[in-house]
């Protein structure tokens, strides 16, 4: 059972490895290829949208281990949350670098930074930044009991990611799905709704053990 586990966690590692770095690659081919009308445009669309979906699928990691006790998923949680990071990264590059060519003078004088998607999101870009910086197993011991505090503001970051989209988006329906997934991961969070679910979980555990026997 244990070795099941262990081979079971370590698929699960690679696969999320894998399914993190793909949209990267078809990224890259694309590009290769000649296929974006518009590069800086198709870039920081991909980028962005990848990110923030990471960043969701790093969130539901707790929620499936309260719901179904798949604990290996707590194994690729922190994986997850640096892919978004990376992703952002990238966003964040493209929108300043590709797009503006790092001239920070065009960028105010255009009052790019008085929008307000702009300084949503790139606040929600300096809370994964504090996040990804403080992920290690030093940082976790440094910080202590304080440690979950801090990254319980990843919520706050998929907040502001959601909100970044919706500002941004002509269309508001995609993000705000994105941003309904969140909502639903923030409910099986509270106290009583966790306790109610874990209790479920094993009554379940349970009559189906002795259904067995």
């Amino acid at each position: 059972m244990v070795l099941a586990r262990k081979i079971e966690t370590r698929w699960l590692q690679i696969l999320s490895h894998v399914a993190a770095l793909l949209p990267l690659a078809l990224l890259a081919w694309d590009y290769w290829q000649g296929r974006f009308i518009d590069p800086v445009q198709e870039i920081t669309t991909r980028t962005g949208k990848t990110a923030l979906i990471l960043l969701i699928l790093s969130l539901a990691c707790t929620p499936l281990n309260i719901i179904l006790g798949f604990k290996q998923v707590m194994r690729v949680r922190r994986a997850l949350g640096l892919y978004a990071f990376m992703y952002a990264g990238l966003h964040f590059l493209t929108f300043v670098g590709l797009d503006y060519g790092f001239d920070f003078d065009l960028l105010l004088g255009q009052g790019i930074l008085d929008q307000r998607y702009v300084l949503v999101g790139f606040a929600a870009g300096l809370l994964l930044l504090g996040l990804a910086i403080t992920s290690t197993q030093g940082w976790q011991k440094r910080l202590g009991k304080n440690w979950k505090r801090l990254h319980r503001l990843v919520y706050l970051a998929g907040i502001l990611a959601i909100v970044h989209f919706m500002w941004l988006a002509k269309d508001n329906r995609e993000p705000l799905r994105y941003g309904a997934v969140v909502a639903l991961l923030l409910i099986v969070r509270i106290p009583a709704i966790k306790r109610a679910l874990n209790n479920a979980r094993h009554q379940f555990k349970t009559r189906k053990t002795i259904e067995e026997t």
